[in-house]
């Protein structure tokens, strides 16, 4: 039995634990709005491009041409589903390999037209199902960390819900990377983490404190650039006002990138991330 002494000890700590695991959950609202609907309301004549030329078309990737304030770009995203029937349609929002090569054949597009690249993250993760292990989901992934880390044309990057694992980094390389202020990104769910580390999947809360996967937590470790706010209650509450926070967030992205040559682009992008988790001993 814990004594007073113990719960005042620990308060703090429960407190971070709550308000990290609030974040996660808000992550995973079933009425936070997903890629199509930003996609509606920040894009016009978003025209959808399927298949990956290899094998199918994969519906937890979406992506095509788009205008974004009257500039041409290609938008991709995970989707989620809203119903049971879409969610199993979309696989929860896990790609398949054919859904990551689907989306570097886009980006490759893009870059032959001269095309700016954004991409919207919110997935659990890749899937990790036997069929796609045999297709090459590992490589799948490689392959479009190294393509997206050397692309000419800007990428940016928002992370909308769930960040999760390579699944998020398939399309997560970006000279900007932003996350809705209650998003979460990290490299597994905090259940997944807890049941590794605890053997018990209610500790989530602590995993989720334990793991710094928050915006606010991952802008102070120099993981992302940008946090954009959210409506006040959660992007949940009101979608329009959601999706023009994030449109005011890509067009201040664009002109920041876009004012770079591609070459110093490039340079930048690839120093960013070889610098991610990189420690000075002698500080």
């Amino acid at each position: 039995m814990n004594t007073s002494n113990d719960v005042t000890q620990n308060a703090p700590q429960n407190l971070v634990a709550s308000e990290s695991f609030q974040r996660v959950q808000l992550a995973r609202h079933e009425r936070r709005p997903y890629a199509l609907d930003y996609i509606q309301r920040i894009f016009t004549d978003f025209y959808e491009i399927h298949g990956d030329r290899s094998f199918k078309d994969d519906p937890a990737i979406v992506a095509g041409f788009a205008n974004f304030q009257g500039q041409p770009v290609v938008v991709i995203a995970h989707q989620k589903g809203r119903d049971v029937k879409e969610r199993q349609a979309r696989n929860f929002g896990m790609p398949k390999p054919e859904g990551y090569r689907k989306a570097i054949r886009v980006m490759q597009i893009a870059e032959k037209f001269n095309r700016p690249v954004i991409t919207l993250v919110d997935t659990p993760g890749a899937y990790p199902g036997i069929d796609a292990e045999e297709r090459g989901q590992a490589e799948a992934i490689a392959y479009n960390l190294r393509e997206m880390a050397r692309l000419k044309v800007p990428i940016i990057v928002t992370i909308t819900g769930e960040g999760g694992s390579g699944g998020a980094l398939a399309i997560g390389v970006g000279d900007v990377v932003a996350m809705l202020e209650n998003s979460v990104y990290s490299v597994i769910t905090p259940e997944g983490c807890a049941a590794i580390l605890w053997k018990d999947a209610a500790m989530a809360p602590q995993a989720a404190a334990n793991m710094k996967m928050t915006a606010p937590d991952l802008l102070r470790l120099g993981i992302i650039d940008r946090i954009v706010p959210e409506p006040a209650g959660g992007a949940q509450d009101d979608w329009d006002t959601a999706a023009t926070l994030l449109a005011e967030h890509l067009s201040e992205a664009l002109r920041q990138v876009q004012q770079m040559d591609w070459a110093a682009r490039i340079e930048a992008r690839y120093r960013k991330f070889r610098l991610m988790g990189a420690v000075d001993i002698t500080a």
